[in-house]
């Protein structure tokens, strides 16, 4: 299945199930059918799997046996097998999985009907709508609405979609006679779905609107005025069933896509929340012209308070979402507007740190997303999705050696956005506007739990926000939950396996349809904290299926180790004393013929451009848990350079799994506000944190292993090393390879010790 359909499985929580274990493993005889119809074919296949199927675990046996029984046209035993599945998902690890049972009773039911040839499909389908879905309650209910997508949304599932993805395990069967168990039911199951939703999909749309009109008030889409005359579109529902004013939990979002929207709204309002979608200024109705980051906190603070003021409101607003719109909840909350009650971001944004750079380094994947969401009042997707075009447009601007800021003049069209945030390569007022700063963090006194993942690329963003809060407010109640997700999977529901780690147990949390208004209720209802919410700090250790509870992020750490960064005749090494010599690392910043081919998979273990230390095995039960800080002692030939410092463990069979990783511009190391340029041949010391925190319970006989690089590729900047603005340097600055010595006084500090429950 492609990434995109993938991730909407996620996002919607509504995971495929794992597939089976099998009483009988020896491979079927079956061959693909000639022709175009193949569905006799994989109707014969789904039923001579069937008395072959067993799993121990009950609810994943019946999730695929009645998929079986389906295909295999036997819907009366479908609808029983269905029917005892679903108080399972409903009372399972994650309840809401229920939606996908809802989802084939009603693609069964519609089956079952049209079969006695007096409905068409159409007509069945809207039959069985009208009997299963308007006695379900609204939570469930406003799932199963998600689970049928919509044309608007490209990353629900679409019926041609589903269908090439059958098409391509079909063909992999082509000049076989047999196939295995495990490929068969995986046939059947794509089969299944292309099938059923290219069937129901033309029939969703109104039934979906029909039952939205009989739950909800749903508002039309409406202008606010702010302040300095802007307009922000605004979308409204209401639970119908409410006798006095709600509170309203409110998402601001420059990703204007209605059926996403609507997914928000019909849950917030299902959970018995006022429900509010706000678009940032240019988006929507609004007539403005759309631009990042730089008025959102003002914007939102305006409907804020026109929420505040309607007939329907108690006067409290909480604030959710993910990503960017975690930045508007920080944007709005720098003012500290009265009704604003409760904040719940995830995987935040924070402008000037994380994005558009990371430690002052500009990265390329933002050159992209600016035209995504300014070239339209919507999003402009396709382009957005031509990821060869992107890819090779930072390829072909790589190899050219041509300054950064001439992205725009490579690719052909201006980007005029991207061009102003490279004027600000420090953290100055121009980012610092945008977000609380310093002291204005203490003025924020209301309850917050961020959310994020060890597998986040922005994690450095979310814990930013929580750090500076502490400092400035130590009272905050503020509360991190954080475990082995990715971007999607630390605001949504949690993906299963995440860059080929198959995550524990306890992880396997919901955290966009569950957790979400678990918070919201133990703020404005009084109900009790959400489960895992024992203390500030709430983290899962990866590999101990267990999870922990500290009052800071620095009290996560189990122990303390620090290992020199050393050299000698065994090569480089973590170890526990200073080395005698120095380790040197040279890189040629001219050249630039060295990138992978395109599309070559990234690998488990990078080390271009990089030196590699490797420790001592490490006690078994060993734990890293927390921020790595280090200090490097360093001699360069340069003015500047960028580096990035990557943690692995490196397991007894050799593989590699990634922990974490630190990336920044050497001026710029202790303060990303004034850039201090380094002096050619003279020591320096450079002392950091990590902006990223990880948990991990290490295999027996593993070793830690660090890569120290320079960064160069076409993901970011090159920088040159001149001293000057790196944007507008050019291959021909390169000059000399930049060679940097690593002193034995070098050191990583590391938050590992002894692993206990």
């Amino acid at each position: 299945m492609r990434k995109g359909l993938l991730c909407l499985g996620i996002m919607f929580g509504l995971v495929f199930p794992a597939l089976p274990a099998w009483a009988v493993d020896d491979p079927l005889p079956w061959s693909v059918p000639h022709g175009t119809d193949s569905g006799e074919a994989l109707r014969k296949l789904a039923g001579d799997l069937i008395p072959r199927y067993r799993d121990a675990d009950r609810a994943t046996y019946l999730d695929t046996f009645a998929q079986l029984q389906m295909v295999a046209g036997r819907y009366d035993d479908a609808l029983k097998s269905l029917a005892e599945l679903l108080p399972l998902r409903q009372h399972g690890p994650r309840p809401l999985d229920a939606a996908g049972v809802v989802r084939w009773q009603l693609y069964v039911r519609a089956r079952q009907l049209a079969a006695k040839g007096t409905l068409s499909f159409g007509d069945a389908y809207a039959k069985a709508f009208h009997e299963i879905v308007p006695p379900l309650d609204d939570i469930l209910s406003s799932q199963v609405m998600a689970s049928f997508g919509t044309d608007n949304d490209p990353y629900t599932w679409q019926p041609v979609a589903l269908r090439h993805d059958f098409g391509e395990a079909l063909k992999a069967q082509v000049g076989k006679d047999r196939i295995d168990t495990d490929k068969a039911i995986a046939l059947v199951k794509a089969y299944l779905m292309a099938e059923a939703y290219t069937a129901f999909r033309p029939y969703t749309d109104k039934l979906v609107a029909e039952d939205d009109a009989r739950r909800y008030e749903v508002h039309a889409p409406m202008l606010v005025r702010t302040p300095d005359g802007a307009q922000i579109t605004v979308l409204t529902m209401l639970p119908k069933k409410h006798d006095k004013p709600l509170p309203t939990l409110f998402g601001f979002t420059i990703y204007a896509n209605p059926a996403w929207s609507e997914l928000e709204l019909r849950l917030t309002a299902a959970h018995g929340y006022a429900a509010v979608v706000g678009y940032t200024r240019g988006k929507g109705l609004s007539p403005d012209q759309p631009v990042p980051y730089e008025h959102d906190g003002a914007d939102a603070d305006a409907v804020i308070e026109w929420i505040a003021k309607q007939p329907w409101s108690d006067g409290r607003v909480g604030m959710y979402g993910g990503s960017y719109n975690g930045f508007t909840q920080w944007a709005a909350a720098k003012h500290r507007p009265k009704a604003l009650r409760a904040l719940m971001p995830s995987v935040t944004a924070a402008p000037g740190v994380d994005v558009p750079m990371e430690g002052n380094v500009f990265l390329s994947f933002v050159y992209s997303w600016v035209p995504y969401v300014t070239d339209s009042k919507s999003l402009a997707q396709t382009a957005y999705d031509d990821s060869a075009h992107w890819h090779g447009l930072y390829r072909r601007w790589y190899e050219s050696g041509k300054a950064y800021r001439d992205l725009d003049v490579v690719d052909g069209r201006p980007n005029p956005v991207f061009r102003r945030w490279l004027d600000h390569p420090s953290y100055d007022a121009y980012w610092q506007a945008m977000i609380p700063y310093k002291e204005d963090f203490a003025n924020i006194d209301i309850p917050v739990l961020t959310t994020t993942g060890y597998f986040d690329g922005g994690q450095i963003g979310a814990l930013y926000y929580l750090t500076q809060h502490y400092r400035y407010a130590p009272r905050a109640e503020h509360y991190l939950l954080i475990g082995p997700w990715d971007h999607i999977g630390a605001q949504r529901s949690a993906r299963p396996v995440v860059d080929g780690y198959r995550i524990d147990e306890v992880a396997k949390q919901d955290i966009g349809r569950v957790i979400r208004y678990q918070w919201f209720d133990y703020v404005f209802r009084g109900a009790p904290k959400p489960a895992l919410l024992v203390d500030r700090i709430n983290y899962e250790v990866m590999g101990a299926n267990a999870w922990k509870h500290a009052p800071t992020l620095a009290a996560m750490a189990p122990g303390h180790r620090r290992l020199y960064l050393s050299h000698g005749t065994g090569g480089n090494t973590l170890a526990p004393v200073k080395g005698d010599e120095p380790s040197v690392l040279t890189v040629d910043l001219g050249k630039r013929d060295d990138l992978p081919a395109p599309d070559t998979p990234s690998p488990p273990f990078d080390d271009s451009n990089a030196l590699v230390f490797t420790s001592e095995p490490l006690a078994d039960g060993s734990e890293l848990s927390g921020l790595f800080s280090g200090h490097l002692d360093v001699v360069t030939n340069k003015r500047d350079f960028d580096v990035m410092i990557t943690l692995y463990e490196k397991k007894v069979d050799g593989s590699y799994f990634q922990l974490s990783w630190y990336e920044a511009r050497a001026s710029y190391i202790g303060d990303r506000s004034q850039r201090k340029l380094l002096t050619p041949g003279k020591p320096v010391s450079l002392d950091f944190t990590n902006g990223r925190t990880t948990s991990r319970r290490f295999e027996p006989g593993s070793r830690l292993v660090m890569t120290v690089a320079v960064v160069k590729g076409s993901g970011q900047q090159v920088n040159m090393g001149t001293g000057g603005d790196v944007s507008g340097e050019t291959v021909e600055n390169a000059g000399n390879p930049l060679e940097i010595k690593f002193l034995p006084g070098s050191f990583l500090d590391l938050p590992i010790g002894s692993y206990s429950h």
